[in-house]
């Protein structure tokens, strides 16, 4: 079973991506062509004789559009590209495939959870090389087993939604291979039995994500924003890299047991780290860490998260629901054993989660477009399930991951559900009034709200709640900090997820044409937003103790290694910060309703009278700005630099243009004296004669 669960996907991928290339070919047989559109031609505006994706391969700065508008009642007015030959049976093969994963990913947590049949499945040797010993196996414990529920049911629903959101798209295949892919590599990751088996997934859902960000690869935009992805990621991948390095070094082996059973041995070492002595298992686990900042987009590594939206919404929501984003979390979490063993390296956790929930919510208070903003709350969420590991509750950190993936992936289906009745309009400045043309997505996105905002027994209420109650009975150095910053955000985040509530769905039409046009999306889109408002609803309270309870020891046994005291201190704080998490929320909610429905001229006013601060915050803190002035601005000098004078001027100059442009000079003009004349030669032989009887006559030679 395990092996199907595991597997499924990637059988799906690789059949997928046979239909793609098959039928690329079909279509292309002399190979591919790229057309660009010219500028002067806004979106949607010139003819559909190429494809609908080359319309926007040149609009560089449009942010609040996507290429494939859905404009379903003007069909007969423009030709849409054929899909590519077998589109269908990709769409419905992979989806069956994730759905029957999904099936079985239920049972197995049910089989390993509840009924503790724990699986380690040895498959073959991969890596045989001196006293590095790799195999490929697939470890499933109750940690493992959440995450394949979490991976495979939301993958799952993102298949069968696409299968509505890309249908004018002629690249499906390619698009359904690619999610299955992402979905297999993940797989691979939470499996992982060893460091450099996780190691694979981890990097494999870096190259999906970079395939998926880039789909519309006619578009500049989705390709700056699939390679920042790709090298900030690099960045946080290369500290990984070291801690792994780290522990081999320190323990001799990968293997995830080996390594738990030796890590109370490393306390009290030191690694010589560039003359510094540092502890061995603070440094391993903060280099650990830096890995997880990369992937889960923590503060400053955090600025390709948001770009990642210039790919296709459905993939927006599996990125930020149940794959990449996730693993920063889940390794942590499977790595507890040494993370409880190093506090300092715990306390730096907690800072990072604590600074990336607040920084995170402070933008998204601004941001305009749907799907940053909803791309915003997964960063500032992700910052909260880093405070629980950095507590010690990881259990209550994983319960945050697997609530969140309900409601995030709802979130943004249901924002797809609306750009897709927009004609693919991402501005929230231009929506208004949509309550009454699609009901069911505005129902969905309500409920996604209440969830994400923390409302009383919503998914989202039992989570959040815990991880702030985690905080505050920590005894981590950063405890209040954490928890001061995690209240703080929940206000901002009931504010900002209202606030797009109610400027997307209440108040007057900002746009006539595209109101009256709206509709809602078919049933292969509605079917699964629906299913995961129901999550959303009702993934928190029946799992509450096994997260965040006194069921956590029985029901993660050994996969977790939990802080021994904090699931009682946490249920042992006064009531009064209990209630505050939900107080916020409600004052985030009034706020907002006063802001955008009671007196919407109150916001432009607040910008108009702190513009510092308004800009300060649509720029995101500038962080953009700062990484480009100190990182991206020297090494293009640097590079330029190389280019010019060190290739260019120096060894251009004195190779190729230099020394070897002076010998063949030299060689041209001494061939001018090969004439091929008889006469010349004895002309040449007769001087050369009279010179050799001179020299003998008058020179040296006479002596």
């Amino acid at each position: 079973m395990i092996q199907a669960i595991v597997f499924l996907p990637l059988i799906g991928a690789i059949i997928a991506g046979l239909i793609s290339i098959f039928g690329a070919h079909a279509r292309n047989p002399s190979g591919d062509t790229v057309e660009h559109q010219d500028d002067a031609h806004p979106h949607g505006a010139t003819s559909h004789s190429s494809t609908s994706i080359n319309e926007d391969a040149s609009v560089i700065h449009v942010t609040h559009d996507e290429p494939m508008a859905h404009d379903d009642h003007d069909h007969g007015s423009h030709a849409v590209e054929a899909p590519a030959a077998g589109s269908r049976a990709a769409e419905l093969i992979t989806s069956g495939l994730l759905l029957v994963a999904g099936a079985l990913s239920w049972i197995a947590l049910v089989d390993v959870g509840f009924l503790h049949h724990d699986v380690r499945i040895a498959l073959f040797p991969w890596i045989n090389s001196g006293d590095l010993q790799v195999a490929w196996s697939l470890r499933v414990d109750t940690l493992t087993a959440v995450m394949l529920v979490v991976i495979n049911t939301v993958s799952s629903l993102v298949h069968v939604y696409s299968i509505g959101y890309m249908d004018e798209d002629p690249n499906r295949p390619r698009f359904f291979s690619y999610l299955s892919l992402f979905t297999f590599a993940m797989l691979m990751l939470v499996t992982a039995d060893n460091l450099v088996q996780l190691f694979f997934g981890w990097e494999g859902v870096g190259l999906a994500s970079y395939l998926l960000i880039g789909f519309w690869y006619h578009k500049p935009s989705a390709n700056a924003a699939a390679i920042k992805a790709f090298i900030v990621n690099r960045v946080g991948d290369f500290g990984f890299a070291l801690g792994i390095f780290a522990i081999f070094m320190l323990i001799g082996s990968t293997d995830l047991e080996t390594i738990f059973a030796g890590a109370p041995q490393l306390t009290g070492k030191t690694i010589d780290f560039f003359g510094w002595h540092a502890d061995a298992l603070t440094l391993t686990c903060i280099l650990l860490f830096m890995g997880a900042m990369g992937k889960s987009a923590q503060f400053l590594l955090h600025t390709w998260l948001p770009d990642a939206m210039e790919g296709p919404t459905p993939v927006s929501a599996l990125i930020h629901a149940a794959t990449m984003v996730t693993a920063g979390v889940f390794m942590v979490a499977r790595l507890s054993p040494l993370f409880e063993l190093a506090p300092t390296a715990q306390a730096v956790v907690m800072f990072f989660g604590a600074t990336t929930a607040f920084f995170a919510a402070t933008v998204g208070l601004v941001q305009n477009d749907i799907k940053r903003i909803v791309a915003y709350s997964t960063c500032s969420q992700l910052g909260y399930m880093f405070v629980a590991m950095g507590a010690g509750a990881y259990s209550v950190g994983m319960f945050h991951l697997f609530t969140h993936a309900f409601f995030k992936a709802l979130l943004f289906l249901g924002s797809g559900s609306v750009i897709y009745a927009m004609h693919h309009e991402q501005d929230i400045r231009n929506m208004g009034g949509l309550k009454d043309r699609i009901p069911y997505t505005y129902i969905v996105m309500v409920i996604g709200t209440l969830a994400l905002t923390g409302f009383p027994l919503t998914a989202g209420y039992f989570s959040k709640d815990a991880i702030i109650e985690s905080a505050f009975a920590s005894h981590n150095p950063f405890a209040f900090y954490g928890f001061l910053l995690t209240v703080v955000a929940a206000g901002l985040t009931s504010f900002y997820s209202w606030r797009l509530i109610f400027k997307t769905f209440h108040g007057e039409p900002h746009n006539q044409e595209h109101y009256e046009a709206a509709h809602e999306a078919p049933l292969w889109m509605l079917i699964p937003i629906g299913i995961l408002a129901a999550g959303s609803l009702l993934a928190g309270f029946p799992f509450k103790e096994l997260f965040a309870g006194h069921g956590v020891e029985e029901f993660f046994r050994d996969s977790l290694k939990m802080n021994p005291h904090i699931i009682d201190e946490m249920h042992h704080i006064p009531q009064s910060i209990a209630f505050l998490p939900t107080v916020m929320m409600a004052l985030g909610f009034l706020v907002s309703w006063l802001f955008y429905i009671r007196r919407p001229y109150l916001p432009v006013e607040l910008a108009k009278q702190q513009p510092l601060l308004y800009q300060f915050l649509l720029n995101k803190w500038y962080f953009d700005e700062l990484y480009d002035l100190i990182f991206v601005r020297p090494a293009k000098w640097i590079g330029r630099f190389l280019w010019k004078i060190g290739d260019g001027y120096i060894i251009d100059g004195f190779g190729p243009d230099g020394v070897s442009a002076r010998v063949l000079e030299v060689t041209q003009n001494v061939v001018k004296l090969q004439t091929g004349y008889l006469y010349h030669y004895a002309f040449a032989m007769l001087i050369g004669v009279a010179g050799l009887i001179t020299w003998f006559m008058f020179g040296l030679g006479g002596q």
